[in-house]
């Protein structure tokens, strides 16, 4: 059911941004500690504040997943109605 109001009532997939913050997080990792080794500490630096974004933004989607069917609805939950537009 399409409202014209999906870009204020959109749904995130929560499942596939974890797996995607997953695959990041060991790239940032790696990276960090390849830089390092490498003797490079701005990159290492640069890969360890992505890591710490990554490791934030990832703790934000766990939490969003563990709260339930309001943040990750599911098939049986319908769409949010559109918002109230006032004059």
């Amino acid at each position: 059911m399409r409202t014209g109001s999906e870009p204020t009532t959109a749904r995130s997939a929560l499942r596939a941004r974890m797996w995607l913050s997953a695959w990041g997080l060991v790239w940032a990792i790696a990276g960090t500690a390849a830089f390092a080794l490498a003797g490079r500490p701005g990159w290492a630096i640069a890969c360890g504040v992505l890591w710490l974004i990554i490791t934030v933004d990832l703790a934000m989607i766990l939490r969003h997943i563990r709260q339930g069917p309001h943040y990750q609805p599911g098939p049986d939950i319908p769409p949010y109605p559109p918002p109230n537009k006032r004059p």
